[in-house]
């Protein structure tokens, strides 16, 4: 289907309230769409048959699905628009302000006890849209951020989700894995030098041992990358890139996406208890944010799970950005609150026509 039929085609679905996604992956200008024929709500627990899953943050044992032999599937090349993204100005809220900070020091001093190393907080935004379109938001995703991942999930029991996340849960294909280590954030600069401080360094090794921790009883061949800089957009990341071979019959996309998944970039270390913390101190649901999806294919010995960062839920005239950020004993409150506020403008620029 020509890229022009596409577009009417996703908003008539969208109209007559039936699932579908659109996805694009790191680097790529092939554009797959999978649109559902009913309303059904799919819902998966093995890993193991074509099409595009959703888990949420709070994962036990099943994910939502869009199966490919239940829809009508669509495959074609980005439309390279070249949209200005510039920053969106946010509003300075004190009171949201000084609520985040109270949760960051006590997140501090709850790591301060031993409690535990690191434990990533995250908050919420929501944007009123004045004259919300599906066409222009999928144009002005799927024309920025390259180098992300970039999708649109619609379901009318789910609601509407899309993003662009740089970070891998993991890739899979036959018995050969990719992941990565991801963490330390701090705005992408043309003229200044990349310097990394203690506390990013100290937190990049954290989820790097984390990650390679859960692995070795699930592979056979583990190898590790020094840190580099990793540019997402108009910020810069720390990443560590992981690859191996996973043990012949010991392990399946399932067991493996479950041995990583919360990893400590988007949860913390150790697992239980930062996950604890999160869920009764956070004081919103996460929902999919910091979850994983993406698209499964040869009955699972294919696959390219993606964690779900800088991403946004949309409802009615709403549309709802989540952002975070991992703490750790050197954090500092005003500089975290300051690096969700950069993150947030990621989705803020996609949206920045409709707002």
């Amino acid at each position: 289907m020509d890229y022009k039929l596409l577009i009417p085609k996703i908003s008539q679905q969208y109209n007559k309230k039936l699932p579908f996604v659109i996805f694009s992956l790191p680097e790529s200008d092939c554009l797959k769409v999978f649109f559902q024929k009913n309303n059904h709500l799919h819902t998966l627990s093995e890993f193991a048959e074509n099409g595009f899953v959703l888990a949420p943050f709070d994962f036990k044992d099943s994910a939502f699905f869009i199966p490919e032999n239940d829809s009508e599937s669509w495959e074609g090349t980005v439309l390279n628009n070249s949209y200005e993204m510039a920053p969106v100005e946010l509003l300075h809220n004190i009171k949201e302000k000084n609520k985040y900070i109270k949760l960051l020091n006590k997140t501090v001093e709850t790591i301060k006890e031993r409690k535990a190393s690191k434990i990533v907080i995250s908050r919420h935004k929501d944007f009123e849209l004045t004259n919300f379109s599906i066409e222009k938001l999928i144009e002005r995703l799927f024309s920025a951020y390259p180098t992300a991942f970039r999708y649109i999930w619609y379901h009318p029991k789910t609601g509407l989700w899309c993003g662009a996340t740089p970070e891998t849960l993991v890739l899979i294909e036959n018995e050969s894995f990719k992941t990565m280590a991801l963490a330390g954030t701090q705005p992408f600069t043309e003229r200044l030098p990349i310097i990394w401080g203690p506390k990013e360094l100290d937190e990049q090794q954290l989820v790097t041992d984390a990650i390679t921790n859960s692995l070795q009883r699930v592979t056979s061949v583990l190898r590790v990358s020094n840190p580099h800089s990793h540019r997402a957009g108009s910020l810069l990341h720390l990443r560590t890139d992981i690859t191996g071979v996973i043990k012949n019959g010991k392990a399946t996309l399932t067991t493996i996406a479950a041995a990583l998944h919360p990893t400590p970039a988007v949860c913390g270390s150790p697992q239980i208890i930062a996950k604890e913390f999160i869920l009764e101190n956070e004081g919103y649901n996460r929902e999919f944010y910091t979850g994983f999806l993406g698209p499964i294919n040869e009955n699972g010995d294919s696959a390219s799970l993606l964690v779900n960062l800088r991403c946004m839920k949309i409802e009615g005239n709403t549309a709802r950005i989540f952002v975070g950020g991992g703490i750790t004993i050197g954090s500092r409150p005003q500089e975290e609150w300051n690096e969700t506020q950069n993150k947030m403008q990621t989705m803020l620029q996609v949206l920045q026509p409709m707002l």
